[in-house]
Order: C-alpha cells, then sequence, then structure tokens
C-alpha cells in the first residue's frame, strides 16, 4: 500500500509498517502477557489506518487532514509523518481499545500490554532515525539535540492520553455518547493536525532550509522508511 502512494500519503503507512513489524517479532518472542489477544489489538488497530488510507469509510477529519496535504512541497517529511501519528495515536488508538477490550474483561486486563508497546515503539524509533536520516539530512542532528528524547516523551504522553480516552469511552452507557464524544475527539485532533502544518512564525526559516535538506522523491522517501 505504501509503495504504491505517488506522495507523501504513504510515509506514514511505511513507518507503521516497521512498527507493526516490531510488534509481531515482540509477540512472537513472549514479551507481552496475551500474545494472542495482542495479535488482535495490532490487526484491530491497523485495521484504522487501513480503512482510512483507502477510504472504505468516511474518513474521520483528522485523518482527512493527512491526505489534504499530502502533496504539499513545502512540508517537512517528519511533519507527514506527524500527521499520521496524530491521527492515528490521538484519534484511533482510544477507539482500537475499546474495541478489543470489551469481549475479553476490561480496560484493566490490557492495560500491561498496552503499556509495554511503549519499550516496543522506543526500540523501532531507533530504526526509524536510521532510515530517516537518508532522506533527511537534519534529524539525526536534531535527535542528537536532544529531539529524540522530547519525540519519545510526546508519544508516550500521547498514548497515556489515549488510554484516558478509551477510558471516558468505555464508561459510557450509550452509542449516541460514545458517538459524541468520539466526533469531539476527531475535532480536537484535526485541530492538531492543523498547528502541524503551521508551525509557529519565529521557526519557519529552521523548516525552509530543513527542506532543502531533505529527499524530495515521494517513492524514494517511502521506499527508505521501509526499510
Amino acid at each position: 500500500m505504501a509503495r504504491s502512494a505517488s506522495d507523501a500519503s504513504g510515509y506514514f503507512i511505511a513507518l507503521y509498517a516497521r512498527v507493526t513489524a516490531r510488534i509481531a517479532a515482540s509477540i512472537r518472542d513472549g514479551r507481552f502477557v496475551d500474545g494472542g489477544r495482542m495479535d488482535v489489538f495490532a490487526t484491530t488497530f491497523a485495521a484504522y489506518c487501513t480503512r482510512a488510507a483507502q477510504n472504505e469509510r468516511e474518513r474521520p477529519r483528522c485523518w482527512q487532514a493527512c491526505f489534504d496535504v499530502a502533496g504539499d512541497p513545502n512540508l517537512l517529511i517528519v511533519q507527514h509523518l506527524l500527521l499520521g501519528i496524530n491521527a492515528h495515536v490521538n484519534h484511533d488508538l482510544a477507539l482500537a481499545v475499546v474495541e478489543v477490550a470489551g469481549p475479553s474483561g476490561g480496560l484493566e486486563s490490557i492495560k500491561a500490554d498496552f503499556d509495554a508497546v511503549n519499550d516496543v515503539l522506543a526500540e523501532t524509533y531507533i530504526d526509524v532515525l536510521r532510515a530517516l536520516d537518508r532522506v533527511s539530512h537534519w534529524t539525526n542532528r536534531a535527535a542528537a539535540a536532544g529531539g529524540g528524547r522530547v519525540f519519545n516523551f510526546s508519544l508516550r504522553v500521547a498514548r497515556g492520553q489515549a488510554w484516558s480516552a478509551a477510558e471516558r469511552i468505555h464508561a459510557m452507557p450509550t452509542e449516541r455518547e460514545r458517538a459524541a464524544y468520539i466526533g469531539e475527539l476527531d475535532q480536537v485532533v484535526s485541530v492538531l493536525a492543523y498547528l502541524i502544518t503551521r508551525p509557529p512564525i519565529p521557526v519557519r526559516p529552521l523548516v525552509w532550509i530543513a527542506r532543502r535538506l531533505e529527499e524530495h522523491d515521494p517513492r524514494t522517501v517511502t521506499t527508505a522508511l521501509l526499510g
């Protein structure tokens, strides 16, 4: 799916393929309390991304924001990746948690494995950074200056917020209440997507410089991210 994209819409899908491969390896290695359930969770979670990419259903606005700018040559590779992470973690993750936890004994039954994913993501980040450096020649310098630690911390915070959102959704007694809250969540995440594409004015010259240090061919970038 990522290789067929002729624009930046393939970037996050390529990144996510690396993550799912690492999760699958971790399941085989017995790193989770319930490997079978984690396999179901990984498949369920990935389906949200797949449906958005294939537009099988009406896309959430936060996902549509990713595809609306997929052809924008002025955005950094990292911005495109952050747009996908924003939609998939800040919106989809809570929904996937509730979907899987419903028939499996409640949210707390999967909390330990949910938290264990953080360690797997941290490990995957190192590989992704190496791949990024092939097409975005400023990222390693940014990571060495502390950007990597900030990113990992931010991702853990986002996953923590997703868990809190899942708790709220799971506690709602009616589908109407759930649908209303999910709509509000989509709106908030869509605002975050807008902010990702509009960096503060003081840093815009740095973004312009960074863009000059990047590969501009989308297929080359996607191939590098796939590894």
